[in-house]
């Protein structure tokens, strides 16, 4: 049995664009949050029936591919499936998909449960992951890993504290304000005459109320930019970009 697919509908507003029209890649995250939530929901997986558990979901891992964002008014479906899952991950796909059907984005992602007693990963409970039919297996698919920063090259680096607003409601910085830090180190003239292609993500460490992050990017070559989120010494995220000139 294939697991259950969920899909809705959306209108891309003015506060989801930058100052092209087009949907920034951190609103894409919220809308991919959005409409997982949303099958939770549907399927009765409510957010304190989760948290009772013990447990938060939180994910680890995101590679996005990008045929193109849409614009300011237009209308899109959001589309997700939690498709398969082990003992401690589980593996979910997305889609932004254009009016007439066509794919702008795909996106797969790994997840966690996260034990709210010791902030550390915890076995998958059975009874979350019963509803969404998603298939129990050994492996799951394995994710690219984004590139090391590479610390021979001019690095770029802004500063960031944590706000009360940038927490969601596991106590960690909401996933989409990572990419915010991260496109933020590039130059506006940059940002006006590129487009993201290939956004590989991975979350090493939790991010927190009051910390400050060092946000860092080099450019690899013409068309990749590499970039790092750290806390101190340690590193909460890296990510690879792939790029376009618009």
């Amino acid at each position: 049995m294939s697991a259950k697919a969920y899909t809705e509908p959306h209108r891309i507003v003015y506060y989801e664009a930058d100052e092209t029209g087009q949907l920034t890649v951190a609103t894409l995250i919220d809308l991919f949050v959005l409409v997982s939530d949303d099958q939770n929901i549907e399927l009765g997986m409510f957010a304190d029936m989760i948290h009772g558990l013990g447990v938060g979901w939180v994910v680890t891992q995101y590679h996005l591919q990008l045929t193109r964002l849409p614009h300011i008014g237009e209308r899109v479906t959001l589309k997700t499936r939690a498709t398969s899952y082990n003992r401690y991950f589980a593996y979910r796909e997305y889609w932004l998909l254009a009016e007439n059907g066509d794919t702008l984005v795909y996106g797969d992602s790994i997840w966690v449960t996260m034990s709210y007693a010791t902030r550390k990963i915890a076995t998958i409970p059975a009874e979350l992951m019963a509803p969404y039919q998603s298939e129990e297996v050994k492996r799951l698919p394995r994710l690219p890993r984004p590139q090391r920063l590479d610390t021979t090259k001019t690095q770029v680096t802004k500063p960031y504290r944590v706000r009360y607003f940038d927490i969601d409601n596991n106590g960690h910085v909401n996933n989409a304000h990572y990419f915010d830090w991260l496109f933020d180190t590039l130059s506006a003239d940059f940002l006006r005459t590129h487009r993201p292609v290939d956004v590989q993500i991975r979350f090493e460490n939790e991010v927190q109320y009051g910390h400050e992050v060092i946000s860092a990017a080099v450019q690899a070559d013409a068309t990749t930019t590499q970039h790092q989120i750290k806390v101190g010494s340690t590193i909460a995220a890296i990510a690879t970009v792939s790029w376009q000139a618009r």
